[in-house]
């Protein structure tokens, strides 16, 4: 179920997350509270609740709008291009 239309999550196929930390706070030995993964490139990052939001500035540095949570049980994507929400990755 999407909360708005967005053609990049219709785009978002299911799959395992990949595993380890955000790749920029395990650099900088920095700590994060939630863990994002970039559905172009696969980097794992932190979400905007953590202290260095690496995921959201990946998104506007590189250009790859979409992102999808890799916190275990969570099947969600979003569209930083787009503000739309794709709930059930799974589902699509």
């Amino acid at each position: 179920m999407r909360t708005k239309p967005c053609v990049d999550l219709m785009a978002v196929r299911p799959g395992p997350a990949p595993e380890g930390g955000c790749i920029e706070c395990l650099a900088a030995g920095d700590e994060w509270v939630h863990l994002r993964f970039c559905v172009a490139c696969g980097g794992v990052r932190c979400c905007d609740d953590s202290p260095n939001q690496h995921a959201s500035k990946h998104a506007r540095a590189e250009g790859h709008r979409v992102i999808r949570s890799a916190e275990p049980g969570e099947m969600w994507a979003y569209c930083y291009e787009h503000g739309a929400t794709l709930l059930d990755v799974e589902s699509a």
